[in-house]
């Protein structure tokens, strides 16, 4: 049973795959303009999810982590898909350089960033989905929103995952 505090969505995922479906459940709640912002350690599950949600999404080739390009881009989904990765990034002005204004201020689909808290300001609205090593393969998953349609898409996900 989750935890449920004001504004805030706290649970467990026991495996790999139960992130994938949690991924794949909250895609089925996306709109295009969403963004989705993913915190947590090397190996925490950032990567797992963003391939539920591109499963999800209805995109059938293989989901990985953009380290080396910072943007993947996913057309042939319901929705777009924009999976980016800021691990490799060394200050907030490297993103002006890269084009992640760009994919934000789109309004075709829908952007996942892993390693968002590496450039906070940069996201004034959008779902914080937090994920922490519980043991070796429980992660424990916080999500916050930011604005109202991350509430709006928060609780409902909430009703879709937990039935309340």
């Amino acid at each position: 049973m989750p935890v449920i505090e004001p504004n805030t969505l706290d649970f467990f995922s026991h495996s790999v795959e139960q992130t994938r479906r949690l991924g794949a459940r909250l895609a089925q709640l996306l709109e295009p303009g969403d963004v989705l912002l993913l915190t947590g350690t090397l190996g925490a599950g950032k990567t797992h999810f963003v391939q539920g949600v591109a499963r999800g999404l209805g995109i059938q080739r293989p989901v990985r982590s953009p380290t080396f390009t910072l943007v993947s881009e996913y057309p042939e989904g319901r929705i777009p898909l924009y999976h980016a990765d800021l691990y490799r990034l060394n200050s907030e002005t490297e993103l002006e350089t890269v084009g992640l204004e760009e994919y934000l201020e789109r309004s075709d689909g829908v952007v996942a960033v892993e390693w968002a808290e590496k450039a906070p300001d940069w996201f004034p609205e959008g779902l914080w989905v937090r994920f922490e090593h519980a043991d070796e393969t429980k992660r424990r998953v916080i999500i916050k929103p930011v604005g109202a349609r991350a509430m709006h898409l928060m609780n409902a996900f909430r009703q879709a995952a937990f039935g309340r």
